[in-house]
């Protein structure tokens, strides 16, 4: 099976049109030279529906985000409370 499209209009078929035939049918028609020869991956896109994008990892992105941002307040908070507890040290001192 070969992939051929339509180069020229004409009674049957219009111009842009794909069509996946037999070897020796597609032979004969792209010497007729109203048909050029297509790879099959164009017409896949040709012919299959395309397949909305479900975006499923969001919320694990959205996760990842909250936990590293815990992480960073949680190291932060203990910046601090080193600082003050060092503070404390040198007034008692």
């Amino acid at each position: 099976m070969k992939c051929i499209k339509c180069i020229k209009e004409a009674k049957s078929y219009t111009v842009g049109e794909i069509r996946r035939v037999k070897d020796d049918e597609a032979e004969e028609r792209v010497n007729n030279g109203y048909w050029a020869f297509i790879s099959k991956s164009e017409w896949k896109l040709a012919t299959r529906k395309a397949k909305p994008e479900q975006v499923k990892y969001s919320d694990e992105v959205n996760e990842a985000a909250m936990v590293s941002l815990s992480t960073i307040e949680g190291y932060e908070s203990e910046k601090v409370k080193s600082k003050k507890q060092l503070r404390k040290e040198k007034i008692k001192e």
